[in-house]
């Protein structure tokens, strides 16, 4: 059986949806006694059952932007999948770098001759392999340009982890949280 104050659930959604100027419009032939007996019975329906201002106040929320994540899903799976496929090429044991061999953390530099940035990158990296177990992959772009070009890499420093790639010098400070991750 329905009650009077269930009854007034489509009509308390309604004056919420509408806002007060909607309920000034439903509701204006009202007298004062009449509002005052409404704007009760509206209240201890909401007390009652909260659930029902959710989506009125949900609407009035602003919409979220979407995460980076959401954004360059198709990107970032794109490129996890072709660090994939040329791990070895990256991360081989007898690639030229430096770091212990048996490192399980691992990222590969890729460098260009006479590069003020590229040269800082490789400072910070022998000082982080030196601090923690880091194995560096050193390549030069213009000698693995084909394996840049595969990964989309056309600045250097350019830095390869099993998990991200990340283009440009990355100051030592974000790169440790990169790899301490």
């Amino acid at each position: 059986m329905m009650t009077a104050r269930r009854l007034l659930i489509p009509v308390a959604a309604s004056v919420l949806a509408a806002g007060a100027a909607g309920a000034q419009s439903s509701f204006s032939d009202l007298d004062a006694a009449e509002r005052a007996a409404l704007h009760a019975e509206i209240r201890a329906l909401l007390l009652d059952e909260p659930g029902l201002a959710r989506p009125a106040s949900r609407a009035l929320d602003p919409p979220q932007p979407p995460r980076a994540e959401e954004i360059y899903a198709e990107e970032i799976a794109r490129d996890l999948g072709a660090i994939s496929e040329r791990r070895d090429r990256l991360f081989g044991a007898g690639l030229p770098g430096f770091g212990p061999a048996d490192a399980a953390r691992r990222i590969a530099l890729f460098t260009r001759k006479d590069c003020p940035a590229c040269a800082r990158a490789e400072a910070d990296l022998r000082a982080m392999a030196r601090a923690r177990p880091l194995r560096v992959t050193v390549l030069d772009m213009e000698a693995n340009a084909d394996l840049a070009r595969d990964l989309g890499l056309d600045t250097a420093p350019s830095y390869v982890l099993p998990d991200m790639m990340l283009r440009g010098h990355i100051p030592k400070v974000v790169l440790r949280r990169y790899l301490d991750d």
